[in-house]
């Protein structure tokens, strides 16, 4: 059981998650090359642990949840830790954990409500946020690391790009958690309305 749940992909995952701190550790020092190096070796294994589980057919409920939490961790704790120094504007970095929290917090209001966990399967306008948050964080880095490399039409551009995606995303999640409650509704109405007891013939009518 221990060997089926650390298997490859989940080991490549939780070396991400361990990642995390040498990533801030790194920024915190100025050691902006090193830092850009770590952060683009996160993304490589992001996709080489997705595709090994796939290739391997070993996907585990494990691996389910924290891929999309090493993801979660890397880019908010990147936002965080850029905003403050003052790389990336303040709005974007609002927009980004504002939309992570109204996912969770409305997922856990799902489950509280019903009593049953939603499945959340990727959208494509999921995938475009995510890959325009992490582009926005590259930017960045790629900036720090060489100034000279710094394009100002690109990155303004990718903000407005990467804060759309993420207005849009969320807006996409919270209607797709509202119409799974409101078919919850209507399961549980038609549900209740099968349990009702029969009469056992029509009832006869009579006249005065």
């Amino acid at each position: 059981m221990g060997a089926a749940i650390l298997n490859g992909p989940n080991l490549i995952t939780m070396l991400r998650i361990g990642a995390i701190p040498l990533f801030l550790i790194l920024l915190t020092d100025g050691r902006y090359t090193e830092a850009l190096l770590v952060f683009v070796l996160a993304g490589v294994t992001d996709s080489l642990d997705g595709a090994l589980a796939r290739f391997t057919n070993s996907r585990t409920t494990l691996g389910a949840y924290i891929d999309p939490l090493a993801d979660k961790l890397l880019l908010v704790s990147s936002f965080l830790f850029l905003t403050f120094a003052g790389f990336i504007p303040r709005w974007l970095t609002i927009v980004v954990i504002s939309r992570d929290v109204l996912i969770v917090v409305g997922f856990a209001l799902l489950f509280v409500m019903t009593g049953q966990a939603m499945t959340v399967k990727p959208t494509l306008i999921g995938k475009a946020c995510t890959f325009f948050q992490l582009l926005t964080v590259t930017l960045t880095l790629v900036s720090l690391h060489n100034p000279s490399w710094t394009f100002p039409l690109l990155w303004h551009a990718t903000l407005m790009v990467t804060g759309s995606a993420t207005v849009v995303s969320g807006w996409q999640y919270l209607s797709r958690g509202l119409l799974w409650l409101n078919q919850q509704g209507e399961e549980h109405s038609a549900s209740a309305a099968n349990d009702r007891p029969r009469s056992e013939g029509p009832r006869r009518r009579y006249s005065v």
